[in-house]
């Protein structure tokens, strides 16, 4: 910076010198200048008008005497008694700047020439057109000169300075990462300043970067304990406050796979299998609040294994590290948690809460493959019955059985729950908002075991849907909900039924509603099939003719969870529903959120305006049932209105 200041000092100084030079060289031409027209004056007068009276001299001949050079802009002949002989004016008009340096020099005075011999005084304005005009250029030509004069050297100086700023950073960069990375200053950071990267930054920057260095030194503990800081905050999970799935890996990859002692222990992976379905019935407040009862339970129970860590890997996946502790303690810690979960879950009135994976590991085995094997136990916890868990022997990874076990344990019990129809139905109604208004009564399924346990819903389904079992699974509920309704003569009411997506989608399935549909005419009428939003925008042509389907045969649609996903309304329009659900997350909280009433009044309005009703789930509270109601919604449905209930 300094430099830069005395190289735009040294420009002004040259540029006043220039400047000076120059004015005084055209001054000194215009002395001349005059000099010259004086004696040319007294000259061309006397050479003239020796022979002629001054009564004979015309303004026409001293014009052709003064030529075409226009050497002056006026001469006026006098005589002595002070009578104007002859006056004869030239003078074109110059250019603001030129006439503004004439004045500046004086140059336009009159000047004056004396004939005695003719008894005349002439007096003249020398023409400084041209002169003027030269300074002007001579101005003009200066500045340019200097600005380009200067443009150079600070083009250059700003060159230099972008790559010294550039090496500056990436010293200053690199003796930061050193105190990340371990938490200590180089010995060497002096030096590191010194080196030929900023040399050319001149000795007065030297000092600085000295102080910086020593700066970073005495501030190595600060440094140090803020970097660990962040990098707790950044590995810290935000609802349960445990280690998220990146100190996880770090815990895992340090302590045990690269561990130079032979270690084993055991992990398990806890998910919780009620997360979804809370979300979107009870809001995400109670989503998290289920989360932190759950990590409440699982830091409690491991907090009684020396040396135990917790960690959230996501949304819905715990992990436990137990070290040093055998398959035997491993299946105690397994059973103490499914009885904290069922515990959980009656106090909380869910259908289950978690299930449990657990795995041996030993030191030097890769995260990757342990991960794997984790997973496929979880699997088998799946499977069983609410709160499960299931522990995967070495015994049990023989010639690699486990890597699909998982999954064909599934497809077995699945499978054994289609031929032995233990399904069990749950119903809730929606109330409708409105006397000319006809809601109905949603119809939910439950999965039990061979010796009664109940499946957990979301898994159960997630996993028929993966192994492509669903429309096997659809068909049973649509099987056991008619039969349901014929052997209880519900004759006035109106029943939901939840079709999956895949199932909407498949010609199999298709055909085979319809001809069962029609052999009971009667009820037809009185079943509502739901799909999601979501489900039907995979494939319109396909939702649009199942749609067609169901209408054809008397039924009537839903189109639930709306507002989830970018429908457009004129595919809403087109596939025609009867009605929409609006998902539960626009009902959560939505007498505080002014975004989310426009929005579903909005809806309700385009939804009315071609004959389709719209109805609210999730509702939870006396606040969010009034908002639903003063937004002109047909129904509205959750566990304010009414819980679930077996048939």
């Amino acid at each position: 910076m300094a430099g830069l200041k005395k190289l735009i000092f040294l420009q002004l100084i040259s540029w006043i010198v220039f400047s000076a030079l120059g004015s005084f060289l055209v001054a000194s031409s215009f002395d001349n200048a005059v000099s010259r027209a004086q004696q040319n004056a007294q000259s061309m007068v006397s050479n003239y008008i020796q022979e002629k009276t001054m009564a004979d001299v015309t303004p026409e001949h001293i014009r052709l005497s003064l030529g075409s050079g226009n050497v002056f802009s006026s001469f006026i002949v006098r005589d002595f008694a002070g009578q104007t002989v002859l006056n004869i004016n030239t003078q074109s008009e110059m250019p603001v700047l030129a006439g503004v340096i004439a004045n500046a020099m004086n140059s336009v005075r009159p000047q004056f020439a004396v004939n005695k011999s003719k008894d005349i005084k002439i007096e003249f304005l020398i023409n400084v057109q041209s002169q003027a005009q030269l300074l002007q250029q001579a101005m003009i030509f200066m500045i340019i000169i200097s600005a380009l004069m200067a443009f150079i050297p600070i083009f250059y100086m700003k060159t230099i300075y972008r790559k010294l700023n550039r090496n500056v950073s990436m010293t200053v960069a690199d003796a930061v990462d050193i105190y990340i990375t371990q938490n200590q200053v180089s010995e060497s950071i002096d030096q590191d300043f010194n080196t030929n990267k900023v040399a050319e930054l001149g000795a007065e920057l030297a000092p600085s970067f000295n102080r910086l260095a020593h700066f970073l030194k005495s501030k190595q503990e600060d440094i140090k304990s803020a970097a660990q800081s962040i990098k707790q905050e950044a590995y810290k999970d935000v609802v349960t406050g445990l280690g998220n799935r990146n100190m996880f890996v770090e815990y895992y990859e340090h302590r045990i796979e690269s561990a130079s002692d032979k270690s084993f222990g055991s992990l398990a992976m806890i998910r919780c299998s009620e997360l979804q379905m809370i979300n979107q019935t009870r809001g995400y407040q109670k989503g998290d609040l289920y989360i932190k009862g759950i990590a409440d339970i699982v830091k409690h129970v491991s907090g009684t294994y020396t040396g135990s860590q917790v960690f959230r890997l996501n949304s819905s996946d715990f992990a436990v590290i137990l070290p040093n502790i055998p398959s035997k303690e491993a299946e105690r810690f397994g059973e103490t948690l499914q009885a904290r979960f069922t515990q959980y879950q009656q106090n909380q009135e869910l259908s289950s809460v978690a299930n449990t994976g657990i795995v041996p590991y030993e030191s030097g085995k890769p995260l990757g493959e342990l991960l794997s094997v984790v997973d496929n136990a979880m699997s088998m916890a799946q499977s069983k019955q609410a709160n499960a868990w299931h522990l995967q022997r070495e015994t049990d990874l023989v010639n690699n059985v486990g890597a699909g076990f998982g999954n064909q344990n599934w497809r077995r019990v699945i499978r054994e729950v289609i031929e032995s129809r233990r399904v069990m139905l749950m119903m809730q109604n929606i109330m409708p908002i409105g006397k000319n208004v006809k809601a109905y009564a949603e119809i939910q399924a439950r999965f039990k075991t061979e010796d009664g346990q109940m499946l957990p819903t979301a898994s159960f389904l997630a996993m028929a849907e993966k192994l492509e079992m669903a429309v096997e699974i659809d068909q049973l509920i649509i099987d056991t909900s008619i039969e349901m309704i014929k052997s209880r003569n519900f004759n006035e009411k109106f029943f939901g039924i939840n079709v999956t997506a895949s199932s909407a989608h498949s010609d199999q399935f298709v055909i085979w509603l319809e001809r069962r549909l029609l052999k009971e005419a009667n009820l037809a009428s009185k079943l509502i099939f739901e799909v999601s939003e979501f489900g039907l925008q995979q494939n319109i042509k396909a939702s649009k003719r199942f749609i067609d389907m169901v209408h054809r045969v008397g039924a009537r649609i839903t189109v639930e969870r709306f507002g989830v996903g970018l429908t457009s309304f004129k595919f809403f329009r087109d596939l025609k529903p009867d009605f929409i659900k609006m998902d539960a997350s626009y009902t959560r909280g939505l007498e505080e959120d002014k975004n989310n009433q426009y929005f579903m009044r909005l809806m309700v309005d385009l939804a009315h305006r071609i004959g389709v009703s719209v109805f609210a789930e999730g509702v939870e509270s006396q606040e969010e049932k009034h908002i639903v109601e003063t937004l002109c919604l047909d129904g509205v449905q959750g566990y304010y209105i009414e819980k679930p209930k077996e048939i």
